[in-house]
């Protein structure tokens, strides 16, 4: 997560400093006050919609992330279980087979301590 974090940071420090650059850039040109508040706002609507355009892009690949992470642990999760299952029906038949022979055999000491 934390590289996320620096590339949302990093995107974010581009997208202030060239704003910056931008209204200084317009404050300082020869224009009209008002003309150069037409282009500030125009500007800021630009960036504005640049920065929604990129967070639309990023939340999309976090998506795309989270669901393919989340597909693999699932899948990774029913293997364990499915091989945890497997172990334990084996090992159950073979516990009941050997525990069938030991009862077997001590049944025939028995019968032979009887004689």
């Amino acid at each position: 997560m934390s590289k996320k974090n620096n590339t949302a940071g990093i995107l974010a420090g581009l997208l202030a400093g060239a704003a910056a650059g931008v209204v200084l850039g317009m404050l300082y040109a020869p224009e009209e006050g008002k003309e150069t508040r037409k282009k500030i706002k125009n500007k800021a609507n630009d960036l504005k919609d640049q920065a929604k355009n990129k967070y639309g892009e990023v939340s999309e690949k976090v998506k795309d992330q989270y669901s393919n992470i989340s597909s693999t642990f699932k899948e990774t999760a029913s293997n364990v279980a499915h091989t945890v299952k497997d172990g334990y029906d084996k090992y159950k038949d073979q516990i009941v087979s050997k525990t069938t022979d030991v009862v077997k055999d001590v049944e025939a000491e028995l019968n032979d301590l009887k004689k």
